[in-house]
């Protein structure tokens, strides 16, 4: 069977994004359907996570598969010195695709590369977060209706955010116009404006963040400061409340406008905003069920059409 790992969905085309928001509408309707009866799926988290992972697990039992993994690597091998091929070669021998979320960037396309078995990148490092993509492009497709020529705001920690750089990166073929609002030490890398410049991407570059400053916004993507990727803690504490938003901000919007995050949120946002018509992350993460079940159908070979016709 030929290795369908998803490392990154950037170079999908039009067409295979569709038909994977397409399989996501299915498993919205009806989430339970036994379609991987017999599969194993083996979840590996070196590093910490709550969404991810049980959004992932929970896909998995909903499609009648068995799960196996850890979300603790301190109580594998990996702790006694096991490098991480060994790891990987050794659970292919037990499960039918491995979802892994690792701390070094570069680690999804290594496991790729040393196994048969599909993986799953499920975040690593700073890099890219594939799946958590998946259901941001739903969730944006779901509340716009399209996924063309929206203003799309990213604020708060774009040098660190892997969801931030998955998300800009599969927005290319869309025609977005991207506003990034960020302090000077968390401003986007250098290398994500150089694709954006290459793919033809408009953005602009910001550090004010008012009631003003959102009112041609579609999507407002907010980002938690992540303490974790910082080594120097007083550059942390310089930055972490740049930016949080507020009830009173959303006075300006637009009617359509919504406002995502990859939770867990620290205090970006005031809980004075989850009342508000625009609020939509904690039903963004609902949609990762339905995405992360079409994410795992498509690496094992289930078509739209399966799903379909299992739905009857």
């Amino acid at each position: 069977m030929e290795n369908k790992s998803i490392v990154s969905i950037a170079n999908y085309t039009k067409e295979k994004m569709q038909y994977l928001l397409d399989m996501a509408t299915e498993f919205e309707a009806k989430p339970n359907r036994r379609l991987l009866e017999g599969k194993v799926v083996a979840t590996l988290f070196f590093e910490p996570s709550t969404r991810t992972r049980l959004s992932f697990e929970t896909a998995a039992n909903r499609l009648g598969a068995r799960v196996i993994g850890f979300s603790d690597p301190k109580a594998t091998s990996s702790s006694k010195g096991e490098t991480l091929k060994d790891t990987i070669k050794m659970v292919s021998n037990y499960a039918d695709v491995i979802v892994m979320r690792h701390y070094l960037e570069g680690a999804a396309q290594y496991a790729s590369e040393v196994t048969h078995v599909p993986i799953i990148n499920a975040g690593d490092g700073s890099n890219l977060h594939p799946s958590q993509t998946m259901l941001d492009l739903y969730s944006i497709y779901k509340t716009q209706g399209t996924l063309e020529n929206l203003n799309i705001y990213m604020v708060g920690d774009l040098k660190y955010g892997r969801t931030i750089h998955s998300l800009l990166m599969s927005m290319k073929k869309y025609n977005p116009t991207f506003t990034f609002i960020a302090p000077k030490e968390l401003e986007m890398p250098e290398e994500y404006k150089i694709y954006c410049k290459e793919n033809g991407i408009k953005y602009t570059e910001r550090q004010d963040f008012d009631e003003d400053t959102l009112t041609d916004c579609d999507i407002l993507y907010m980002t938690r400061v992540q303490r974790e990727r910082f080594s120097d803690l007083m550059e942390y504490e310089r930055v972490k409340d740049a930016y949080i938003l507020r009830a009173n901000m959303l006075g300006k919007a637009k009617p359509n406008m919504k406002i995502l995050h990859p939770l867990p949120r620290v205090n970006e946002i005031e809980y004075d905003v989850d009342d508000s018509p625009h609020a939509y992350y904690f039903q963004q993460a609902q949609n990762g069920l339905y995405a992360r079940e079409a994410l795992i159908c498509d690496v094992l070979g289930i078509t739209l059409e399966d799903i379909k016709k299992y739905g009857k």
